[in-house]
């Protein structure tokens, strides 16, 4: 059952839970156990939604899953969203990184369910009308004892939105889309999700986050183009509010127990921050980890990165890690690069040598940024390194007029044009020059010099095996 929350203090709320009642049917039901003003009295029940009014503010209702009638597998809180940000959909997680100056506890956080964040931004891109932006925010203000997972979502900024029918009506179709949501995004087998009981958060495609601005463009990124869900988040002002990581190590755990992760990303520089994620046995991972490993079965990626180099030094996964026939974590043979070959193939054309590698190996070490592949790579069979191969030779074809395979080489030639030998010819350098090089002829001293008087073979090998 999923908890939806409208409280009549909030106009934003109230013209939400309006805009629910009338999309759908409910069924009425009538609870005598509480008062009307607490959530009682009648209440309204749509498949698996659960909808309950309150006289309060939504940030000062403490323990409001007891309200429903059974455990809700998450608590959707229907709110505003007050700021000078035009007309905007918004949704985010609950808690204190210092002071509790907006309801909850100070220094304390509620379980966020990071799965039914991504669902709600992703329904309400779908259904924002065109006026109106789509956001993330950091994690700010009460409740901090909900009793489920819970989030706000929210209708802002300013009075003409709260009780405009056509954002209400957008924020309504948006909930009713996370029927059948489960909290958190588990486990790891290629980037599918399950239930929402997970005891090894390892295992959860959850991160989250610290640094930056209330609003959160750069965790919004990882929602919509990765297929990691993001947690918590720590604006700048909530780290200053908190203070020193060392001394508040209890509530940087707290950001990934009420997370269900294992991973942060940090934006900025702190590392008394990164140490301390470091010491509680959690790690720091990069946009780039996110991307790559978008899709790919995490028991994989941690032994490709013990096998090869980490992605934050360089590993970059290919195609068939995030294969639904992708290896099992002992399923793949690592192999050395022919680096001659890669350096030579690059640079013709390092971009398709990139994808070349990319479409072929599950995984292979680069430098310069990921843009330069050197040393080893992870295959899923033989087969795998003779495509790499066969790929790298063609591209060589753009600059050698023949290369072929003998045995255990590539082996490539060209005509070249070689000044060495047209000076000896008495060609002097300048224009005659250029038109050798072009394959013309030229006159000297009375004498024709023909291209093939001045060109040479030149052949290269590279090593393949």
């Amino acid at each position: 059952m999923i908890g939806l929350v409208v409280s009549r203090a909030d106009d934003a709320s109230v013209a939400i839970g309006e805009a629910l009642v009338s999309l759908v049917e409910w069924d009425e039901y009538e609870d005598s156990s509480r008062s009307d003003a607490d959530g009682g009295g009648t209440y309204l029940r749509h498949g698996d939604f659960e909808l309950r009014t309150f006289d309060e503010w939504h940030l000062e209702l403490d323990g409001v899953a007891d309200a429903f009638s059974e455990p809700p597998a998450f608590v959707a809180f229907l709110s505003r969203h007050a700021g000078e940000t035009g007309p905007l959909l918004t949704a985010h997680f609950t808690g204190n990184f210092g002071p509790a100056e907006y309801g909850g506890e100070p220094s304390e956080l509620a379980r966020a369910c990071p799965n039914v964040q991504r669902a709600v931004v992703d329904a309400f891109d779908r259904h924002a009308p065109e006026r109106y932006g789509v956001g993330v925010e950091c994690t700010h203000h009460g409740p901090t004892d909900v009793g489920a997972p819970s989030l706000f979502v929210e209708l802002g900024s300013s009075d003409s939105e709260w009780t405009d029918p056509e954002g209400a009506r957008a924020v309504a179709r948006s909930v009713l889309e996370l029927s059948g949501v489960q909290p958190d995004a588990t486990p790891a087998a290629h980037g599918s999700t399950g239930p929402s009981d997970v005891s090894d958060h390892e295992h959860t495609r959850h991160v989250v986050g610290f640094g930056g601005g209330h609003y959160a463009p750069q965790f919004e990124r990882i929602i919509d183009e990765t297929d990691w869900r993001v947690g918590h988040v720590a604006a700048d002002w909530g780290l200053s509010s908190m203070g020193s990581p060392e001394s508040n190590s209890d509530l940087v755990a707290a950001v990934f127990e009420q997370s269900a992760a294992t991973r942060a990303l940090v934006v900025g520089d702190d590392p008394q921050l990164e140490t301390v994620i470091d010491d509680l046995g959690h790690r720091v991972v990069g946009e780039t980890w996110l991307r790559e490993t978008t899709g790919v079965d995490l028991g994989l990626v941690a032994a490709l990165e013990a096998e090869l180099v980490p992605i934050d030094d360089g590993l970059r996964l290919g195609t068939p890690a995030a294969a639904t026939d992708a290896p099992d974590p002992d399923g793949f043979a690592v192999v050395s690069l022919p680096d001659d070959l890669l350096a030579e193939a690059s640079g013709i054309d390092r971009e398709t040598v990139v994808d070349a590698l990319g479409e072929r190996a599950v995984a292979f070490e680069t430098v310069e940024g990921g843009t330069k592949p050197r040393g080893r790579a992870a295959v899923a069979d033989s087969d795998a390194v003779g495509e790499v191969v066969k790929a790298l030779a063609g591209i060589l074809g753009r600059k050698y007029d023949t290369v072929s395979r003998a045995d255990d080489r590539i082996v490539a030639t060209r005509r070249t044009f070689d000044p060495a030998a047209a000076a000896d010819a008495g060609v002097p350098e300048g224009p005659a020059f250029g038109q050798l090089s072009n394959g013309d002829p030229v006159e000297v001293d009375g004498r024709t010099v023909t291209p093939d008087e001045v060109y040479t073979e030149e052949t290269v090998s590279f090593r393949v095996a």
